[in-house]
C-alpha cells in the first residue's frame, strides 16, 4: 500500500498505477474484497492526508474535507455547523462504521443507501475534485451521483463545499433487515429563509437521491416565512404524501389503453415510509 502525505501526492500515485484504488476508512470497500466482488491490484492510502480531515470556511460556505469521519462529523461543533449532516454521521451506523468511515467514501462508493448523500443533494453541495498536477475542478454532487459527470483517471474527491444557511435543518431514516444501520428509506429536508425555499432529498428509494421538486415548491408556498413558519397538520400530510407519490409514482397505465397497475404490498410500504418520514422531518424543521 502507497501512503501519500498530501491529495497531490494521492494523485501523482494514482496517475503512476492506473489499476489501485484509493482507501481511506475502508468500511465499503474491505466489504466488496471480502464478499469477492473486487481484487485491487493496489491501493492509494488517504488516512494519512490531514488535508482533508477537517474543515475550512469560505465565503459563506463550509469546505469539508472528505477524509472527515462520520464520527468527527456527528460531534456537537460540526452539528451546530450543518445539523442535518451532522444527524446523518450519528446515524451511518455502530461506532466501528461510524469512526472508519469517511464523508468523501460516502460519496464515491454512491450506495444508494449513503445517509450523507441525501443531505448533500438537499443542500446543493459541490465536490472538489483534486487532478493531476495540482489541478482543481469543482462539480454539484448531483451531477456525480446521477453519473451525467464522472470521476476522471487520476482524480479523487478532495472537498465538498456546503453552503452554510444558519437555518433549520432535518435529516430521519428508517432502517429494516438490509445490514446494521442501514436505510430502507432516509429523508432530508432544508430549511432556506433567505430564498424562501424548502429542499427535500429522499435517499435509499433509488440508486441516487430524489428530489421532489414540486412537492418542494408547492410547500413552500403555503409557508409564512415573515412570520412563524408554521404548517397545519393537514399540510404536513399533504406534503408527506406529495413527496412520496413522486418518489415512489403509481405504475403507469399499459400501452394497450389498460387501467394503470398496483403497487405491491413491500412497494406501498415504503410509500408510506417515505411520506411519515418527509412528514416528521418538514415538522421537526418548521418547529
Amino acid at each position: 500500500m502507497t501512503l501519500p502525505g498530501s491529495l497531490d501526492e494521492a494523485v501523482a500515485a494514482l496517475a503512476a498505477m492506473p489499476a489501485a484504488v484509493p482507501v481511506a476508512g475502508g468500511t465499503d470497500l474491505m466489504a466488496a474484497v471480502n464478499s469477492g466482488l473486487l481484487r485491487p491490484a493496489a491501493l492509494v492510502g488517504l488516512g494519512r492526508i490531514s488535508e482533508i480531515r477537517g474543515w475550512q470556511y469560505q465565503d459563506g460556505h463550509a469546505l469539508l474535507g472528505a477524509g472527515l469521519t462520520h464520527a468527527r462529523m456527528g460531534r456537537p461543533d460540526f452539528a451546530a455547523l450543518i445539523p442535518a449532516l451532522a444527524a446523518a454521521a450519528r446515524a451511518a451506523g455502530p461506532p466501528q462504521i461510524r469512526n472508519a468511515g469517511t464523508l468523501g467514501g460516502n460519496i464515491a462508493s454512491a450506495a444508494p443507501t449513503g445517509d450523507a448523500l441525501p443531505v448533500l443533494a438537499a443542500l446543493e453541495a459541490s465536490l472538489v475534485i483534486a487532478g493531476p498536477g495540482g489541478g482543481r475542478r469543482e462539480i454539484p454532487v448531483g451531477r456525480l451521483l446521477a453519473g451525467i459527470e464522472l470521476l476522471h483517471p487520476g482524480e479523487l474527491i478532495g472537498y465538498v463545499r456546503v453552503p452554510l444557511l444558519h437555518a433549520p435543518q432535518t435529516f430521519l431514516k428508517a432502517t429494516g433487515r438490509t445490514g446494521p444501520g442501514r436505510a430502507t428509506a432516509s429523508v432530508a429536508v432544508v430549511l432556506d429563509p433567505a430564498r424562501r425555499m424548502v429542499r427535500c432529498a429522499v435517499g435509499a428509494v433509488a440508486p441516487m437521491p430524489l428530489r421532489p421538486y414540486d412537492a418542494e415548491h408547492w410547500v413552500a408556498s403555503l409557508i409564512d416565512w415573515d412570520g412563524e413558519r408554521t404548517l397545519a397538520p393537514e399540510a404536513l400530510t399533504a406534503f408527506g404524501d406529495y413527496v412520496a407519490a413522486a418518489c415512489i409514482p403509481d405504475p403507469v397505465p399499459t400501452p394497450e389503453g389498460g387501467e394503470p397497475g398496483t403497487l405491491p404490498p413491500a412497494v406501498l410500504h415504503l410509500r408510506r415510509t417515505v411520506a411519515t418520514l418527509a412528514r416528521r422531518a418538514l415538522g421537526r424543521a418548521l418547529a
